[in-house]
């Protein structure tokens, strides 16, 4: 068993498993434990500790991952023949036309409210436990809740703007309003200053864990976006916070760019914090699905055929050289079965060609099946129906990189932004760059084909936006996305069925719906 289901698999089984107490019992339990007789090993701590972190397993390629990319100019959803049109959704996400009745919209607002919900719950819980029942290391453990609760609540703020902060599991439920973001912004940045010190380094004991690097991580993409948040740019902090993870020591790029991908990827020494999966006890990273051709089905001796669905757009497909060795994360060009014959569509007879072109959003042609290159940057994973092996990765140390070299060049010091950019470039086998080259639209791109598909495209394009005034997020792009006519689209609408179970939200400005 992998050393990630020897942390894991207990805390699932066991997250059901405690009741907060009662005063009176008519028969004795047997399959429930009392949370006086729990928190006596590390093991039973982070078994209690699981239905925090159980939400997790919905982000790196679920709804959140969804909205965020295909909003972006690196993932597109074409609708092909009857295939993927949905109502439309996935077209407007990707122009901007998005409207608060959209299921994704509301699923990710869903995934989201409900990771910070099960974090209040452990929270309450462990404060109600006397001082004799808490477990040795509280201070450390309710600091890494926190923590955790803090990702949640920034993808929330990020995505959604004005959000409700709920910190009391308690919380009568007719009273919840929204908070500005601004004091959501004020309210992580303490939680994070407050608590990351207390999280403990990396071990394999904190494998999935939130460790004290992710919450430098976490604490470095608030203030790298905070001129986006509360209108101030916190350049040095964001650049000083980057740096806690880079010369902690603990993490290294690896050589091989896609061994952080990798079915069984838990030995990657770049990977910060990380989402475990596992393809029999662990389900959530379908990404090989969502993207692959159906017809690749036969290249990866698959168990469930492939949906057709999520490719790269064709501009952000062409910002890859051949040099560079990031480009075998597409697959593209004729595709092969599992034994290297070339693979022929059964309904139509063509020969099954990838191609790097989605000029339409829309098209019935046999041939728009095969539009579009495909990701492969987690390694799909043979003889499996999804749900893979793959941990999908939240942060990684080349991540962190960039963002210090980001925010190096903004605050008007450089100072080692072009070694850190060049160690991520030697790895990809492209040209090292000059100090012309250390140019924020360069590093833009840069930042596109090194962190393609891993969920913070949106986030960068808006803060580059708001930062250097040009249209990276609302600019008109191929296919078929008009220039945004306002800002407003920065944050998504407010989804119909929230509004709906909560009269008090308020619409963000520029959506209709209530």
């Amino acid at each position: 068993m992998k050393r990630k289901l020897s942390n894991i698999i207990p805390v699932l089984l066991a997250a059901g498993m405690i009741l907060p107490g009662c005063t009176k019992l008519d028969s004795k339990v047997y399959n429930q434990v009392l949370p006086s007789n729990f928190f006596k090993t590390p093991q039973q701590t982070n078994a209690f500790l699981a239905q925090a972190y159980t939400p997790m397993t919905a982000i790196p390629t679920g709804n959140v991952f969804q909205n965020n990319e295909v909003s972006s100019d690196e993932m597109v959803v074409p609708t092909r023949g009857n295939d993927w049109y949905d109502g439309g959704k996935w077209q407007s996400i990707w122009t901007h036309t998005f409207l608060y009745d959209i299921d994704n919209i509301n699923g990710a607002w869903g995934d989201l409210s409900n990771g910070i919900g099960k974090c209040n719950l452990v929270l309450s819980t462990l404060a109600t436990l006397p001082a004799s029942n808490k477990p040795a290391n509280s201070d450390q453990v309710i600091a890494e809740i926190k923590v955790l609760r803090a990702y949640y609540y920034f993808e929330f703020m990020d995505m959604f703007g004005n959000v409700p902060l709920v910190t009391d599991f308690n919380t009568d439920p007719t009273k919840i309003t929204q908070s500005a973001r601004k004091d959501l912004y004020a309210f992580l940045e303490t939680e994070l200053t407050t608590n990351v010190p207390l999280l403990a380094d990396k071990s394999a004991a904190t494998y999935g864990h939130m460790t004290k690097a992710g919450g430098y991580m976490l604490l470095a993409k608030l203030y790298l976006n905070a001129q986006v948040y509360t209108g101030t740019a916190q350049w040095q902090k964001a650049a000083d916070a980057a740096d806690q993870v880079i010369k902690s020591g603990q993490y290294t790029l690896m050589s091989d760019f896609f061994a952080n991908f990798a079915v069984l990827n838990e030995t990657s020494t770049e990977n910060i914090f990380v989402v475990p999966y596992d393809n029999t006890y662990i389900a959530g990273n379908s990404i090989e699905l969502f993207t692959l051709n159906y017809n690749n089905i036969y290249t990866y001796n698959l168990t469930n055929t492939p949906y057709n669905g999520f490719c790269s757009p064709t501009a952000f497909f062409r910002t890859f050289t051949d040099a560079d060795s990031r480009k075998k994360m597409w697959a593209i060009g004729q595709q092969l079965s599992s034994a290297g014959a070339p693979l022929v569509d059964v309904a139509t007879h063509l020969n099954v060609v990838l191609s790097p072109y989605v000029k339409e959003l829309s098209n019935p042609a046999d041939t728009f099946k095969f539009a579009g290159a495909r990701s492969i940057k987690y390694a799909p994973q043979p003889g499996t129906n999804g749900n893979t092996s793959n941990d999908g990765v939240i942060f990684r140390l080349a991540d962190a990189y960039l963002m210090k070299a980001e925010a190096e060049i903004r605050a008007g010091a450089p100072g080692d932004a072009l070694s850190l950019v060049n160690a991520i470039r030697a790895r990809a086998g492209v040209p090292a760059w000059t100090s012309a080259d250390l140019t924020l639209p360069n590093l833009l791109a840069e930042r596109g084909r090194e962190m393609a598909w891993e969920g913070w495209r949106r986030n960068d394009l808006i803060r580059f936006e708001t930062a250097d005034g040009i249209p990276y997020f609302t600019a008109a792009r191929l296919p078929g996305k008009p220039q945004d006519a306002d800002k407003h689209t920065f944050i998504f609408p407010i989804p119909q069925q929230q509004l709906i179970t909560n009269p008090k939200l308020v619409q963000n400005t520029g959506y209709t719906g209530k």
